[in-house]
């Protein structure tokens, strides 16, 4: 009997995401990743708090966003909103044992976070060229006046707390693209992801300060081709309701930075 019931206690633990953690009711790899994101929550939250901050006593706070940066920090929040939808349509085929529209959902997610990348990347690029720049980003000869400008020689602390939250957020964005590209389409996504960061280093230009961030890819690329060949697995639904706390996670943090970052900086007229 004695045998019978550690034969069976083998066979629970062994079974792939099965193991129930006594404390917290849940597999490990869920705990995992709620302790994670607790943790990048800190960080957020130090840089909401500093933005804030600098926004309540800095008088008077500069309001340089107009109805074009309204309108595409709007499609960028709808791209996020959809990819949470599709992460949940996932997570449901995934737990249904539907593999090819598990991949599909996926796909369509980081096809969402991927626009929301590039849309983040082009407002920066305007924003840069028309004056609100850091002491380390490219300085466009035609960024020398104007009110952008203006304010970043009068009011350094408004560039620094914007790009400093903003990059924070596209990072993690890049990062939940990468680990979703893993989750769906295992070692497939790593020639595809080494594709765009040569792409992108041919063809942003070199006065671009994403000319250096697309090295970003080439870092997450090292790392995904590490877990992928030291690693190899099938992911499961354990690993796609995983991957998709990441994401909700992301898309959540943003839910914050639109309003305080753009609505509450826009120039009424």
């Amino acid at each position: 009997m004695a045998d019978a019931t550690l034969e069976h206690a083998a066979v629970q633990h062994d079974a792939s995401g099965a193991y129930e953690a006594p404390l917290f009711g849940a597999y490990s790899k869920k705990v995992g990743m709620w302790l994670f994101l607790a943790s990048d929550s800190l960080t957020f939250g130090a840089l909401l708090f500093a933005f804030s901050y600098n926004r309540i006593y800095t008088v008077p706070w500069p309001t340089p966003f107009h109805a074009e940066s309204i309108g595409n920090a709007t499609i960028m929040t709808a791209c996020l909103l959809s990819s949470s939808l599709t992460m949940v349509l996932g997570v449901f085929a995934a737990q249904r044992g539907d593999r090819a529209w598990t991949r599909n959902w996926l796909l369509a997610t980081m096809a969402f976070g991927t626009a929301f990348i590039v849309l983040h990347a082009m407002e920066w690029s305007k924003l840069i060229a028309q004056g609100l720049t850091l002491p380390g980003f490219p300085q466009p000869a035609s960024a020398a006046t104007g009110e952008l400008a203006d304010i970043s020689k009068n009011v350094p602390q408004f560039p620094q707390a914007f790009f400093g939250l903003t990059a924070m957020h596209m990072l993690h964005v890049t990062i939940g693209v990468i680990y979703l590209g893993v989750v769906a389409l295992r070692k497939w996504f790593l020639p595809i992801l080494g594709a765009i960061w040569i792409a992108g280093y041919f063809l942003i230009p070199a006065d671009n300060v994403f000319h250096y961030g697309i090295h970003a890819l080439l870092l997450g690329l090292i790392v995904a081709s590490v877990i992928l060949f030291l690693k190899p697995k099938d992911y499961d639904s354990h690993d796609v309701e995983v991957s998709g706390l990441y994401w909700h996670f992301v898309d959540l943090v943003w839910m914050f930075i639109f309003p305080l970052v753009y609505l509450m900086s826009t120039k009424v007229i």
